[in-house]
């Protein structure tokens, strides 16, 4: 679901029963607001933890500890109408999406663990950031200045502390849909600290899939968070270097962070194999979760396959209906 009343939501994978308790003392060192009752209902929260995170426009992390396992499927609306409504309402995050954990284990290319992690799994420990709780009732869901890196910087230090918790199996960003454990987590964070870089691989996944026998799409998911849109590459497989793809796909990130949304349709960028690569504003991705996308294609004059030509003719037919 889109942002609302959490601007971010990020997960943190448990195998035992965890208090709330032991959230606190794993997070002492963060300003403590204060301690919010629980819904009957664990869908809707648990006793949370407020945590200050910018008191200048009432920005807060809320979390608590469900002992149950992550709802995967988001709930039917007719059988689950509690756990289908606080999906809609945002209450597992913005953006997250049915499928995720099932996904992002089995695009867990940079920590193998993660192949299994869903079946292991048994509760999570939920953070997510709001300027909304405990405010008046015409407070802005967006105050002017939010900013979603500094969000997800300050979420990635919280679960940095909850990670030493025992019983703790994993870090899962549902609305980049990455899974990481401690070590792999700590890795890709000193790195990008130590030289001054964003952790992107801990919010958005760069995903391979076959399109047919011969070409591949490479696409990244959770640039939602950054307020941005996702990537998609699709390429001959023989004539590309899938890491040189990927790095392409996360510089073309880096530099809409750094200058906004100003690629537009036609737009090229060197990219891999040393040619321009050419961009398409997509409104619809080639694969779950739906998203807008950046489809980029390289310029080598090759034939491209109907998979991928009649997806966009499906999107142009859709349109024309609505």
């Amino acid at each position: 679901m889109p942002k609302g009343i959490f601007t971010q939501g990020v997960i943190v994978l448990t195998n035992r029963s965890i208090s709330i308790d032991e959230v606190a003392a794993a997070l002492s060192g963060f300003e403590l607001r204060g301690v919010r009752e629980g819904s009957d209902e664990w869908a809707l929260g648990g006793t949370s933890l407020q945590i200050s995170y910018d008191e200048s426009v009432n920005g807060i992390v809320t979390l608590d500890a469900i002992d149950h396992p992550w709802p995967d499927h988001m709930g039917d609306p007719k059988d689950e109408a509690i756990l289908f409504g606080a999906w809609a309402m945002g209450n597992f995050g913005p953006f997250a999406y049915p499928g995720g954990l099932s996904r992002a284990s089995q695009q867990s290319w940079n920590w193998e663990g993660g192949r299994n992690i869903a079946d292991q799994h048994t509760g999570f420990i939920r953070l997510r950031v709001t300027y909304v709780l405990g405010a008046s009732e015409d407070a802005v869901v967006m105050p002017e200045g939010c900013n979603p890196v500094a969000e997800l910087e300050f979420c990635m230090k919280l679960v940095q502390s909850l990670l030493e918790i025992p019983g703790t199996l994993c870090y899962y960003n549902p609305s980049g849909e990455v899974l990481r454990d401690q070590d792999t987590f700590r890795e890709s964070l000193n790195f990008a600290w130590a030289n001054k870089l964003l952790p992107l691989d801990l919010w958005s996944n760069v995903r391979l899939f076959n399109v047919d026998e011969t070409w591949s799409m490479m696409d990244t998911v959770g640039n939602w968070q950054l307020d941005l849109p996702d990537c998609e590459a699709c390429f001959f497989s023989e004539a590309y270097e899938f890491n040189d793809v990927d790095n392409f796909l996360r510089n073309v990130t880096l530099y809409l962070i750094e200058k906004g949304e100003v690629i537009e349709d036609g737009d090229t960028m060197d990219g891999p194999g040393d040619i321009s690569w050419q961009a398409e504003l997509q409104e619809n991705s080639l694969c779950e979760p739906p998203r807008i996308v950046l489809r980029w294609m390289p310029l080598d004059d090759r034939e491209v396959p109907d998979e991928i030509l009649n997806a966009d003719e499906s999107d142009e037919s859709d349109d024309e209906e609505e």
